[in-house]
C-alpha cells in the first residue's frame, strides 16, 4: 500500500530509500509510544509529500484567484475542549505551486531554496480557533488542487524541500513515531477546488486522529453532511482493541498510538501498521484465504461487478481465480494484498479492462468484510451491513471504526463503498458544484449552529 522512503542526503544531492527502523516502547495496554525526534528523523512517503506540479505557466494567479470560478467559502467550528486548536490549509494552486492559505484569504509560498535537507517552515501559516463553539470563516482562492486542511491540539510542522522539480511540502506522518509531530493529535480533510467544482473527503483508510466532521451548503439551499466519529472515538476505539485482542490473542492494541503520556492520539488502519512492521500480525488471513480457494475449485463465486460487465462467474483453477471475460488469473493474496486491497491480485493499472477493475473491489470487500463463506456469500455482493464483520477472521479495525461513526460515513477500507443496491453509502465525501459554504467542525459531532 505505501512503501516508506527514508529521507538521506548523499552530497546533499539526491534522496534515496532505506528502510525505515523505530525504537518502539508499550505502554501497559500495548499501546505503542511516540518517541518525537527532530528534522532528521523526518521520513518521506507518498502520503505525506505534496510536490509541486508546475504547469507551462509558473506564475500563480493573484492571490490565488481563478479567472473562471468563483472563491470558496468555508467555516472552522471548534467544538474542542481544548482552546488551542490550531487549522492548517494546504493545496496547489492554478500554477501547481505548493501554499498555505491564511485566516485572510492569502498565500503563503514556501521555499527550499534549493535545499536537498528538509527546511523547516517559519513562516506564521497556523489559523488559530476562537472558542468551543464559536467558527471561523475564511475565503479561500477559487482553484485549490490536492487540499488538506490540518487541525491540530497543539502546533504542527511542515517542512519544505527541493527535489529537482520545485519545492515539495513534507507534512506530518502518522507512521513515523519519531515525526516531529508525533506527539501531537491531528487529523485532516482532502478537498480540490477547480470550476467551481468542490469534491471533500473525511476518510480512515489510513488512520483515526483528531476527529473532524463536515457539512456542505449548496445555493439552493440542499445540504449535504458527513457527521464524523464521537468525540472521544479513539480512546474508545482503543479500549475495543484491547478487548479484541484478549479475545483473539492478535495485536490489535499495536494500532493504537499514544503520546509520551501514554493516552491514545490516533489508530492506525492494519494496512498502515503492517507497512511499518509486516510481522505484527504473522499470517492472519492465510487459513481464511485457504478455505475460499478450497470452496471455490467445486462451485462458481459469482460477481455482480454492478456495470457493463454484467454477472461475472468465477472459479479457483490451477490455484487461481478464473473469471469469465478476464484475461488473467488472480492467484492467491497475501495480509498486505488485502489489508490494503491495492497491491498483488488487487493491483489495478491503466490498461485493465473493465472485469478486473471491477471484480477487485468486490472480491477484496468480501475478504475484508469475512462474507465468502457465509450463506449466500458465493454471490459478492448481496449481503448487507448485519453481515459484514461477523466471522474471525476479519478486519476488526474497520467494525469497531464503523460503530463509532455518527451516521455511518467515512471508508475505514479502501473499498467500502461496495454494497449490494448500491443505496448504503459509506462515503464520506460531500461534492457540490455550486457551493455556498463548507463547514467543518474539530472535536466532535456537530452542535446547534448555523450553518448559513
Amino acid at each position: 500500500m505505501r512503501l516508506i522512503f527514508v529521507l538521506v542526503v548523499l552530497l546533499r544531492s539526491s534522496f534515496a530509500a532505506v528502510p525505515s527502523s523505530h525504537r518502539r516502547f508499550f505502554t501497559p495496554e500495548g499501546f505503542i509510544k511516540v518517541d518525537p525526534g527532530g528534522p532528521e528523523d523526518i521520513e518521506v512517503t507518498p502520503d505525506n509529500l505534496l510536490s509541486e506540479r508546475l504547469s507551462r505557466n509558473t506564475n500563480p494567479v493573484l492571490t490565488g484567484r481563478g479567472l473562471d470560478s468563483r472563491a470558496l467559502s468555508i467555516r472552522l467550528v471548534n467544538n474542542f475542549d481544548n482552546s488551542s486548536v490550531k487549522a492548517y490549509i494546504t493545496g496547489l494552486d492554478s500554477g501547481g505551486k505548493v501554499f498555505f492559505a491564511l485566516h485572510d484569504g492569502k498565500l503563503i509560498y514556501p521555499d527550499a531554496r534549493g535545499s536537498r535537507l528538509p527546511v523547516k517552515v517559519t513562516k506564521e501559516v497556523a489559523i488559530s480557533l476562537p472558542a468551543k463553539g464559536e467558527s471561523l470563516r475564511i475565503t479561500l482562492p477559487s482553484f485549490i488542487r490536492s487540499g488538506r486542511i490540518y487541525f491540530s491540539n497543539d502546533d504542527l510542522q511542515f517542512f519544505v524541500v527541493d527535489r529537482d522539480n520545485g519545492n515539495s511540502l513534507v507534512q506530518p506522518s502518522v507512521t513515523n513515531l519519531r515525526d516531529p509531530n508525533a506527539n501531537v493529535s491531528w487529523g485532516f480533510v482532502e478537498f480540490t477546488y477547480i470550476g467551481n467544482l468542490l469534491y471533500a473527503n473525511i476518510s480512515y483508510v489510513d488512520f483515526v486522529g483528531l476527529v473532524l466532521g463536515m457539512t456542505l451548503v449548496a445555493k439552493d439551499g440542499s445540504t449535504q453532511t458527513t457527521a464524523g466519529l464521537e468525540a472521544d472515538a479513539v480512546i474508545k476505539i482503543c479500549d475495543d482493541l484491547i478487548k479484541q485482542r484478549k479475545l483473539d490473542n492478535h495485536e490489535w492494541t499495536s494500532l493504537c498510538i499514544a503520546d509520551t503520556a501514554g493516552k491514545p492520539i490516533r489508530v492506525l488502519s492494519p494496512g498502515n501498521q503492517h507497512d511499518v512492521d509486516p510481522e505484527i500480525f504473522g499470517s492472519y488471513w492465510k487459513t481464511y484465504v485457504d478455505r475460499v480457494w478450497e470452496k471455490y475449485i467445486a462451485r462458481d463465486l459469482i460477481i455482480d461487478t454492478q456495470s457493463k460487465a454484467g454477472i461475472v462467474k468465477c472459479r479457483i483453477v490451477d490455484h487461481k481465480l478464473k473469471c469469465d471475460g478476464h484475461e488473467r488469473g488472480l492467484p492467491k493474496p497475501d495480509d498486505k494484498d488485502i489489508w490494503g486491497c491495492n497491491s498483488g491480485p488487487f493491483a489495478i493499472s491503466e490498461n485493465d479492462n473493465l472485469s478486473h477493475t471491477t471484480i477487485v473491489p468486490r472480491l477484496c470487500a468480501g475478504l475484508v468484510r469475512s462474507t465468502l463463506l457465509l450463506d449466500g456469500g458465493f454471490m459478492q455482493p448481496s449481503l448487507g451491513q448485519t453481515s459484514y464483520y461477523t466471522v474471525n477472521p476479519t478486519n476488526h479495525y474497520s467494525r469497531i471504526v464503523h460503530s463509532y461513526e455518527v451516521d455511518g460515513r467515512g471508508y475505514a477500507f479502501s473499498y467500502d463503498d461496495v454494497n449490494p443496491d448500491n443505496k448504503e453509502d459509506a462515503s464520506g465525501v460531500v461534492s457540490s458544484d455550486n457551493v455556498h459554504l463548507l463547514t467543518i467542525h474539530a472535536g466532535g459531532p456537530l452542535s446547534d449552529y448555523s450553518l448559513r
